[in-house]
């Protein structure tokens, strides 16, 4: 009967502050609608209305929760005096009544921290932790936990000594916050998108999630452990806590690939947070559209640190001197130039500060001075007003084609699209540029035949990286050119502004600066825009080119950097930890925090790859399991006739047995579509989560390639042919690389409750 009570007890609480939410939107509402007829009699005018629209819209958004539960747990503080202890609910926002007494707080304020952190031996003054389950407007149940106070004692409601249900928990295991509610959320279906767990975050989890803004926060975590999670609930509540800093600085998100983009779009929007930037390392590189990849041996060539040295070395090979001496018409004369004259400016412009294409003007102003002096010395014929014509003689050399067409081959201008493009496209360059750096094998690994156009080239995500240090090196091509933002003209006309005091009148030319055709500078795709946080994602996989990509995001210092070196499976990945922070140089000692806890994937999955990890990462230690899936992992060997038919076996039988939940066949990706073609043969329904026109993540079953599976997560998962996946990279008659095995280990732990392993052949020595 208490448990009745208390989902009552809820349910008023819920009517009530669903009440006081509606009221709240209407308030919103009713100041839009009342800004929106406002009559406008001068500049301030202008000014209030702008404020109060942006204000009621931004409230209005802010109080838009969709189907979310308003609020998911309660806190009771120990009664202190014989004085009742306080009590807040938790929620996505919050909530007050008409006479703006709390009733919901949001659960990134200070206050809502105990619900996070409370334990047996740090109860931090709770006498009870509730968490709430609702869906809609209904209270389905709830769940409590209750703390002792200094004496021992437990301040325990008349007939509610209820324990947690523990089904599905490891024994003796770890203090969790909210068991049940923990295991409901684990036991629900995958729907093809990352949720929040703003409901059932976890002590170690919540430290992580409100460390200080400042400085590099690098968070290893194994299979499970909720690093994603963890990570963008951090940027909500940073964007929380610091708003007026980092909504002017900006909040940058940065996954392996689109794929994983699209995974965890939602998560930030599902806890109010719209105005994040969500992107991939070449993603961040305007103007260059990836369309290829790169065979495993030059990827790992391209995302070597050295290639910046070999990018610098290659642009010092086009500040050259001419060869050969150019003759330039100069009205009725002619001007030769010869080798001499060249090779000392450019030396000094090499000198100079500055990148390359700011310093090709000042190679074209000297040059070109000195030309019109010794033209002057030779053809004048008095010295009258010699400064003006001199600089009308310079400015006339310089506009010649025969001038320009010089100053292109003495110091060109450049794209890091044109410098990479040369590069590769010319051996002889490429050796002049490596030497000392690499062998001839890996330079001739990097040539590839040159295009005729640069639209036409197929670029990979490792020449993105590349070509943005190129940019780095070259600058912008050209001054930012100006654009006009159509708009209304005459917003001030007939606004006497000398009535206003300064500030109004500032105000209102601010408005009408904003309103009135405006010019506007476009970015040159040499100019980066930074970002106040930056959160990176599967940071492993990220090698050391694109991990300066990121370091020029960087506008503060202020990173938190997420990922598993068990999981590190690209041909580049950055060797250590302490590799990435070599490369990033954070400006403060960086703070380390490690997730020990799987809390999604099942103990049973994690007990079957962890020989895997050890092979593969022998420093490494698998996370612990909170939870049993009550299945142990299935491994069948079949005969290679007897593939198809024992492939659509098996997906049919995971299907069935986590209806209506989502599967993952896991193959090396160059079988993806012979996996897909023979599953609908077979009568199975299953996508390319990368093509355009499928469900992506969402179809209930998806064929990957073990490279584009980490980070995700499905109810039940079928990894084919294992000893082809862990012999990725591998040389000669190698059965299985150390890289191979992470593949192997993350393909292995993506279920949340089934695991199978269809082979042919032999099995990796891992898998027993």
């Amino acid at each position: 009967m208490a448990h009745e009570r208390e989902i009552k007890e809820e349910q008023e609480f819920l009517d009530r502050a669903l009440d006081a939410l509606d009221h709240m939107r209407s308030e919103a509402r009713a100041l839009r609608d009342s800004a929106a007829v406002a009559t406008m009699r001068g500049a301030g005018d202008l000014v209030e209305r702008d404020v109060v629209m942006g204000t009621a819209l931004q409230r209005l958004d802010q109080l838009a929760i969709g189907d979310q539960s308003l609020f998911f747990g309660r806190i009771d503080y120990l009664d202190r005096d014989d004085r009742p202890g306080d009590t807040y609910h938790v929620g996505r926002l919050a909530v007050s009544d008409g006479e703006l007494n709390p009733l919901v707080v949001d659960w990134r304020a200070p206050v809502a921290e105990a619900f996070y952190r409370a334990t047996g031996v740090e109860s931090l003054g709770l006498a009870r932790r509730r968490h709430v389950a609702i869906r809609g407007r209904e209270v389905l149940g709830v769940e409590d936990e209750y703390f002792a106070n200094e004496f021992g004692e437990l301040q325990l409601p008349g007939g509610d000594e209820r324990d947690a249900t523990e089904e599905g928990l490891v024994d003796g295991g770890l203090a969790l916050g909210g068991p049940g509610a923990l295991l409901a959320a684990l036991g629900r279906a995958r729907t093809g998108r990352m949720a929040d767990i703003v409901a059932t975050i976890q002590g170690e989890q919540d430290q992580i999630i409100r460390h200080p803004l400042a400085g590099v926060l690098l968070v290893q975590g194994g299979p499970g452990t909720g690093k994603t999670a963890v990570a963008l609930h951090r940027a909500a509540y940073l964007l929380f806590t610091h708003r007026a800093t980092l909504e002017r600085q900006g909040v940058l998100v940065v996954g392996p690939n689109p794929l994983f983009l699209n995974y965890i779009e939602n998560v930030l929007p599902s806890l109010g947070e719209s105005g994040v930037t969500l992107s991939t390392i070449s993603g961040l590189v305007t103007n260059v559209d990836v369309r290829a990849r790169d065979s495993e041996e030059v990827d790992r060539l391209k995302g070597d640190a050295r290639m910046a040295t070999l990018l610098a070395r290659a642009l010092r090979t086009r500040q050259r001197p001419l060869r050969q001496e150019v003759s330039i018409p100069v009205g009725r004369a002619i001007i030769v130039v010869r080798p001499e004259d060249t090779a000392d400016i450019v030396e000094r412009a090499r000198r100079r500060p500055g990148n390359h294409n700011q310093r090709r003007s000042a190679v074209g102003r000297e040059l070109a001075a000195r030309l019109a002096a010794r033209y002057h010395d030779r053809f004048a014929r008095d010295d009258s007003e010699v400064g003006g014509a001199l600089n009308e003689l310079a400015d006339q050399i310089r506009a010649t084609y025969e001038f320009k067409q010089m100053l292109q081959r003495i110091w060109p201008r450049l794209s890091g699209q044109d410098l990479l493009h040369d590069l590769f496209g010319a051996p002889a360059l490429l050796r002049v540029a490596g030497k000392g750096l690499f062998n001839d094998e890996d330079l001739t690994s990097l040539e590839r035949p040159r295009s005729a156009t640069l639209e036409e080239i197929l670029w990979t995500k490792a020449d993105a990286a590349l070509i943005d240090e190129a940019r780095v090196l070259l600058g912008p091509r050209k001054r930012p050119r100006s654009l006009i933002k159509p708009a209304d003209t005459g917003v001030l006309d007939g606004v006497d502004l000398d009535s206003f005091s300064g500030d109004i009148r500032a105000a209102a030319v601010r408005e009408a600066q904003r309103l009135a055709p405006s010019v506007t500078a476009e970015l040159d795709e040499a100019e980066f825009v930074t970002y106040g946080h930056i959160v990176v994602d599967e940071a492993q996989d990220l090698s050391p080119m694109e991990l300066r990509v990121l370091k020029r995001r960087d506008l503060t210092g202020s990173m938190t950097i997420v990922g598993d070196m068990g999981q590190a499976t690209t041909a580049s990945s950055s060797a250590s930890w302490n590799s990435v922070l070599e490369v990033l140089e954070p400006r403060r000692a960086p703070t380390r925090v490690d997730l020990t806890v799987s809390y999604r994937t099942p103990e049973e999955v994690l007990n079957f790859a962890a020989a895997t990890l050890r092979a593969a990462a022998v420093d490494l230690e698998p996370p612990r399991p909170v939870r049993r899936a009550g299945h142990s992992p299935i491994v069948d060997v079949v005969e290679p006739r007897d593939f198809a038919s024992s492939l659509v076996a098996t997906v049919r039988r995971e299907i069935d047995a986590v209806a209506p939940g989502r599967c993952a066949v896991i193959v090396t990706s160059s079988r993806v579509g012979e996996v897909v073609r023979i599953l609908t043969m077979g009568g199975i329904t299953a996508v390319d989560p990368r093509d355009q026109d499928s469900k992506g993540l969402g179809a209930d079953l998806v064929v990957l390639g073990a490279e584009s599976a980490n980070g995700l997560e499905f109810d039940a998962t079928i990894v084919v042919e294992p000893a082809d996946i862990v012999r990725r990279g591998a040389r000669g008659d190698e059965k299985a690389t150390p890289r191979g095995l992470r593949t192997l280990y993350v393909a292995m732990t993506r279920p949340t409750r089934r695991l199978a392993i269809l082979s042919t052949g032999e099995l990796p020595e891992t898998i027993q």
